[in-house]
């Protein structure tokens, strides 16, 4: 027989391009074995009850219980919307651009119901191995462009119903594969998750270093730099933020003018540029506020230059302060500057408050050795962030030739 030259060896065609000769295609609908969606339960900010896992809860492939709602305490619940072990959960409903996420559940609380919105799957044991290898596929590119596709909808308010579910398509290896590949990608979920416990006790151990230095529990000594325990700040002072530093409000920028890519980002208020263009008016390293908005008093270090638009201030020191050790400072102190919005709907900060904000002062020296010490604990923070914005990227491109066929695994 002559083989077709566009096919390589040991693959062929299938609805989905290339697989390897030992897979299969097949839609969800001939793969699923039961879905069923939990319970509606009404919400409740109590801590007391039954815990319920939400849409707000899934991440991809990831359970979030940073946030959790429970059942009002004595309320009843289906005992068949009890999550147990390696539950695989799909969000039914969500935004246009959060629909269709899918988590596996790991035990992570004793008990636990999930609702309405989200649906359990389980699948016929002749064709899938397990839930983490298709919580795996799930999150895979290949079905994410495809639940794209299906989700109906506002950009608010979008669903994606069985019917359309079972349309999509997998790639289907054999079982001993699917064991393997599972267990290769959680390696890479062990590391990425051991980096991100890393990154937690970085940040909580520089959150010490700042009730400590930046209130003079712990003094930096003169003359070696070292932080001695002496929970004394008579030689720092009182001042108020207009003693110190030039506050200025941005220039406000059209937004049609901006654009998504662009030599400098737009600060306007947000955490994140409001976009690009290719003109500044401010220059690297400087220390912004947001003036308005649900973010309004977030304080931040812009290392780039940028434009500061109608909704940011932009703070510089007048030569008596290290702007590093304003900058930890100001940081330091965000909850409180965010106490001075006024106004419900759009809030804001008003620059006559701002300017009054008081903070105490130590003197240059102790400020620019306190500075050295938090901008260490940063620069292992931010490589420790790199590290597993790394570890993530490696993981996706392994996914995408795994889970297509495109990598084998030795089984």
């Amino acid at each position: 027989m002559i083989q077709n030259k566009s096919i390589p060896q040991g693959y062929k065609d299938s609805p989905l391009g290339l697989i390897p000769m030992e897979w299969e295609v097949k839609k969800f609908g001939e793969i699923l074995l039961e879905a069923r969606l939990g319970g509606n339960y009404e919400n409740s900010e109590s801590n007391k009850g039954i815990p319920v896992i939400k849409m707000g809860n899934l991440e991809r492939g990831t359970i979030n219980l940073e946030k959790i709602q429970c059942l009002p305490e004595n309320e009843s619940y289906n005992e068949h919307d009890i999550l147990q072990d390696n539950d695989l959960l799909f969000n039914t409903r969500n935004t246009l651009e959060l629909v269709g996420k899918v988590a596996i559940w790991k035990n992570q609380l004793p008990l636990a119901v999930y609702n309405s919105n989200l649906l359990r799957m389980t699948f016929k044991s002749n064709y899938v191995e397990s839930n983490i290898f298709m919580n795996y596929a799930f999150n895979s590119h290949y079905i994410l462009n495809q639940l794209r596709s299906i989700a109906t909808g506002t950009t608010s308010v979008a669903a994606i119903y069985g019917r359309d579910l079972d349309t999509i398509k997998f790639f289907i290896p054999p079982l001993p594969e699917q064991q393997k590949i599972a267990e290769i990608l959680s390696v890479w979920d062990e590391a990425i998750e051991k980096q991100t416990r890393l990154i937690e006790k970085l940040e909580t151990r520089k959150r010490g270093l700042m009730q400590q230095l930046l209130t003079g529990k712990k003094r930096i000594h003169e003359l070696t730099r070292k932080i001695i325990s002496e929970n004394s700040c008579n030689s720092w002072t009182e001042k108020k933020l207009r003693d110190i530093a030039i506050i200025k409000k941005g220039i406000q920028v059209n937004k049609l003018d901006l654009q998504n890519e662009g030599l400098y980002p737009t600060v306007n208020g947000g955490i994140e540029p409001s976009g690009y263009s290719n003109d500044y008016n401010t220059e690297a390293n400087t220390i912004t506020i947001s003036e308005g908005g649900n973010s309004c008093g977030f304080v931040n270090l812009i290392t780039t230059k940028f434009w500061s638009g109608g909704h940011c201030y932009t703070i510089a020191e007048t030569g008596t302060m290290n702007k590093y050790f304003l900058f930890q400072l100001l940081k330091f102190n965000e909850e409180n500057i965010m106490s001075l919005r006024v106004g419900s709907g759009l809030p804001n900060i008003q620059v006559k408050s701002l300017i009054n904000f008081t903070i105490q002062i130590p003197p240059i020296v102790e400020q620019t050795a306190i500075a050295n010490i938090l901008s260490s604990a940063d620069s292992e923070i931010n490589l420790a962030k790199q590290k597993l914005t790394r570890l993530k990227e490696q993981k996706k491109g392994l996914m995408q030739k795994l889970l297509t066929g495109r990598k084998r695994v030795a089984f």
